[in-house]
């Protein structure tokens, strides 16, 4: 396998450098492609045409992520990134040397704010930029994989815990920090996430996988698990708000709809949302446990 050449977009990304230090500490044949220093094809998924490439496996991870359009051009940014930047990576593949290709998603395709432990039969009801463009996205891959007999493999990935983390585990640390970090309640909500690391360890297994797949870790924490954590490191003492008082604001909320907080809002900080791994721990050796740990472990660098 160590012979085999592949494809890494996205290499300077977040998650993309944990899988090319990974790689290339197997010794794989990568080729990085991207905007960033580290790539050996140059890329920008927006306006580049690429060129033909030959490689065994991709491992596509570039897309637009972590921000709230604020206007129609920044919704079609989504678009022409996630979606259309994914069928210039597929037109770009040499078809008689290609195997697998792993697509990295998101569970915020099903478009749930709560619920509990939902598995990759859940219907697709995400309606952001975000969630639509990878969604059309999920199906461009897995239509070419079932037209060429190509292996795909649809991860759809929950908060990703590691060093310098992005999205909503960024905005907690920095809430924390700086002292405006409010626990509504005990914190009771599970939330389900997975480690960088367990992402990465796993990719070699993925190769022979043909399907989609939920990650999460094994483990699926409360909220006060994972903001107790890093108050911890910070030496800081977590503040509360009475559960009773957020949910007579939300209630204002829903009768004057131009104030920020609603019970909608209450639901997605207040109950559960999880992913079940089952279909893809099935299938696979390994078993992803690091998520907490990788929260506690990169906040001491």
């Amino acid at each position: 396998m160590e012979n085999k050449k592949i494809l890494l977009t996205g290499s300077s990304g977040f998650l993309g450098m944990y899988i090319s230090n990974f790689l290339e500490s197997k010794k794989y044949n990568v080729l990085k492609l991207g905007r960033g220093l580290n790539s050996e094809i140059k890329f920008d998924l927006t306006h580049d045409n690429i060129p033909k490439v030959s490689v065994d496996f991709v491992v596509h991870v570039a897309g637009k992520v972590h921000s709230i359009p604020k206007d129609k051009q920044e919704e079609i940014d989504f678009f022409n990134v996630n979606y259309l930047g994914t069928k210039k990576i597929l037109s770009c593949l040499d078809l008689k040397k290609i195997k697998t290709i792993i697509f990295i998603s998101t569970v915020a395709v099903y478009g749930k704010d709560t619920g509990d432990m939902l598995n990759e039969e859940t219907p697709l009801g995400g309606n952001t930029a975000y969630a639509l463009s990878k969604i059309k996205a999920e199906k461009a891959v897995t239509n070419y994989g079932i037209k060429n007999n190509i292996k795909t493999v649809i991860l759809r990935l929950p908060l990703i815990t590691g060093k310098n983390p992005q999205g909503n585990l960024n905005s907690i640390i920095k809430a924390i920090k700086k002292g405006y970090y409010f626990r509504i309640g005990k914190g009771e909500a599970k939330k389900s996430i997975i480690s960088a690391i367990d992402i990465v360890n796993l990719i070699p297994e993925l190769f022979n996988l043909n399907g989609i797949y939920n990650l999460t870790d094994i483990n699926h924490p409360k909220i006060s698990e994972i903001d107790s954590i890093i108050a911890n490191q910070y030496n800081i003492r977590i503040k509360t708000i009475p559960i009773y008082l957020i949910k007579f604001i939300a209630k204002i909320g829903d009768r004057f709809p131009f104030l920020p907080f609603n019970s909608s809002k209450f639901d997605k900080l207040t109950k559960s949302l999880t992913f079940s791994n089952e279909k893809l721990l099935n299938e696979i050796k390994y078993i992803p446990s690091r998520g907490l740990l990788e929260i506690e472990k990169n906040l001491n660098n």
